[in-house]
């Protein structure tokens, strides 16, 4: 009975050490480089990080989030992050098409709902099993 319980205390103290939350910020433009991000997100809708200038705006629509997650297992973190944050951007442009939106404009990232404006980078978190990415903008109609 005791070599059960010592196992069971070994096997619940090494849990904590299997799970991984690490946090990352990875540049935009290499995501959208990697996995044929630009073809597969077409040129129907436009896409406009932080505070980059845009045209002007006719009218906006809604905000939009998008939260997704990816399988990590087997990936280093940039090829996950990579992976999950063109997922995100799909998500964005699916809901901008679905909504007669043309652009989605001050994206964000807002991973477990805490707001990074940042022009270059988004912020991916990858774990032994997941990695995720979510980010926030705003629909709009551009002039």
């Amino acid at each position: 009975m005791r070599k059960v319980l010592v196992i069971a205390f070994a096997f619940v103290m090494a849990v904590p050490a299997l799970a991984r939350d690490t946090g990352h910020m990875f540049d935009i433009q290499e995501a959208l480089a990697a996995n044929d991000a630009q073809n597969r997100l077409g040129d129907e809708v436009k896409f406009y990080f932080g505070d980059q200038a845009h045209p002007g705006v006719a009218r906006t629509i809604s905000e939009v989030v998008a939260n997704r997650k990816t399988n990590a297992f087997g990936k280093g973190d940039l090829e996950a992050c990579q992976w999950v944050f063109l997922s995100s951007m799909l998500a964005l442009r699916d809901a901008a098409l679905e909504r007669g939106a043309d652009a989605v404009v001050n994206i964000e990232s807002y991973y477990d709902r805490e707001a990074v404006s940042d022009a270059e980078s988004y912020e991916c978190h990858a774990g032994n099993v997941v990695a995720g990415v979510a980010l926030k903008g705003d629909l709009v109609k551009l002039k």
